[in-house]
């Protein structure tokens, strides 16, 4: 009685791990931005949860962030340019909004933008 060989090819193989190995490369291109943005998040959180925080203007609020992006190592945000406070009603609001650009294959670059919007008055993040 003849077996018939069952099983993957090399060739098929090797398509498998070049589709599995770009994914991971994307992976490894996107995944420093992301924990940056989610480092700045966390850090704005904390900054408008400290007592106080919301009797401060903006500039004091952008000095009191700075100290910790440099300790979480965010260094796309800039907190002059991209930390704005608005106003909604007599609602006072920080909102957090910036891009990257990032190159991901010869011409070809990625740009993931980023919005938050934290209440000041109440310290909770809103989407």
């Amino acid at each position: 009685m003849k077996r018939k060989q069952q099983g993957i090819t090399f060739l098929s193989f090797v398509i498998v791990l070049a589709v599995v190995g770009f994914f991971l490369y994307i992976g490894m291109r996107l995944f420093p931005v992301y924990t940056e943005f989610y480092s700045a998040n966390n850090d704005i959180k904390k900054t408008l949860q400290a007592p106080g925080a919301n009797k401060k203007g903006i500039q004091e609020i952008r000095n009191e962030i700075r100290p910790r992006f440099q300790i979480s190592y965010v260094d796309t945000v800039n907190p002059d340019k991209d930390i704005k406070m608005i106003t909604v009603g007599n609602v006072k609001k920080v909102q957090l909004k910036y891009e990257v650009r990032k190159p991901l294959l010869y011409n070809l670059d990625f740009v993931a933008m980023f919005d938050r919007t934290y209440d000041l008055n109440a310290q909770a993040a809103i989407e």
